[in-house]
């Protein structure tokens, strides 16, 4: 019986021992592969390293001079050279109208004229006044002179004679303006009276422009007020006339800043021979700027990040970002005021898939590309 046990105690122990056995070569089996595993994966990111990364493919153009001018841009409204609205100056029946409308005219054609029946008669009675005291005077002087008139006696009639020829000059002129004529010359506008009608003084009858050459009112902000003077070149076009300019030139600065828009008032003229243009178009203006040469790139060049601007350069086949500021843009162009020289290549497409350092491949850029 005791020998019973004994085999039976020894051989749970063997059983015990190979189990555990058995147990312990699996944990050694898996860790050795789990090592393996983890050893691999480590290696995986150097070999990536190893491996080079693809080049990115860019469009590039060299920056270049080009000769721009600090214009400046405004729009304003075109005025007569001289405008009035002819009114009468005296009161009066309308008498005949002596032009047609839209006529041009010359300075001091007679234009309207009033009935003058009353004053002609009354002309004619300080003529003869006029007349009767010149005698009387030249009669006294005569006698005076031959000592059977007194002083007084000549003193009067002189008195007299300076008396009637003020009122036939009064009377006279007052004649006068019952013939309305002509200021300046011009184009006559639209009459707003008929014959018959009864005017009085002030009563206003047709206007008249003077349009061979016209002016122009417009204000740029005060910014500019260094880069204004007399005398400098404008060009002129409206929305009526498409693709036509006009040349002109700035006569009047305004002394004064307008307080309220921060604004200089500017006046310019400009000839109107041809007659095409007409007082009240819209005007756009240009003042022209002296010209300089300035660094320029095509505007696709140009990336915009936050508040600040910048480009990629190419440097032995990687891109550098530069930052850059930005000037004047003209024509798919863009000033560069500073991080470019010229001659320098500047990426123009590929720009979302740059950033500083990195390898870039330089391909034949399209002709949209380089005009920006």
């Amino acid at each position: 019986m005791k020998k019973t046990l004994v085999s039976l105690f020894v051989l749970a122990v063997l059983a015990a021992a190979s189990f555990y056995a058995q147990q312990a070569g699996w944990v050694t089996a898996l860790w050795v592969e789990t090592t393996g595993k983890l050893s691999e994966a480590q290696s995986r990111p150097d070999q990536k390293k190893r491996q080079a990364a693809p080049s990115s493919p860019v469009e590039v153009a060299a920056a270049s001079a080009k000769t721009l001018s600090d214009d400046i841009s405004a729009v304003g409204s075109l005025l007569s050279d001289e405008s009035v609205q002819i009114a009468a100056e005296t009161s009066g029946r309308v008498a005949e109208i002596k032009f047609t409308e839209g006529d041009v005219v010359t300075a001091g054609t007679v234009l309207i004229t009033l009935d003058d029946a009353l004053i002609s008669a009354q002309v004619e009675d300080a003529e003869a006044r006029l007349t009767l005291a010149k005698a009387n005077y030249e009669r006294a002087a005569s006698l005076r002179k031959s000592g059977t008139a007194s002083q007084t006696t000549l003193d009067t009639a002189q008195s007299e004679l300076s008396i009637q020829q003020a009122v036939y000059d009064l009377i006279r002129t007052q004649h006068e303006k019952l013939s309305i004529k002509a200021p300046f010359p011009g184009v006559l506008g639209f009459r707003t009276i008929s014959p018959g009608a009864y005017v009085t003084a002030g009563t206003p009858l047709v206007n008249l422009e003077k349009i061979d050459q016209l002016k122009v009112n417009f204000s740029v902000p005060e910014f500019y007020l260094s880069k204004l003077a007399v005398g400098q070149k404008i060009e002129i076009s409206a929305d009526a006339l498409p693709g036509t300019r006009f040349e002109g030139a700035v006569y009047a600065i305004d002394p004064a800043i307008d307080v309220n828009g921060r604004a200089i008032k500017v006046k310019a003229t400009l000839s109107n021979r041809d007659g095409k243009l007409r007082p009240g178009l819209l005007a756009r203006i240009t003042v022209k700027g002296a010209p300089r040469t300035a660094v320029t790139i095509p505007e696709s060049a140009l990336v915009s990040r936050g508040n600040d601007f910048l480009v990629y350069k190419t440097d032995n086949g990687k891109a550098k970002e530069t930052k850059v500021r930005a000037g004047r843009r003209e024509n798919g162009f863009v000033e560069i005021l500073d991080g470019v020289e010229i001659g320098q290549q500047v990426v123009i497409a590929g720009q979302a898939r740059l950033r500083d350092g990195v390898d870039v491949e330089i391909i034949p850029p399209t002709a949209s590309a380089i005009e920006g």
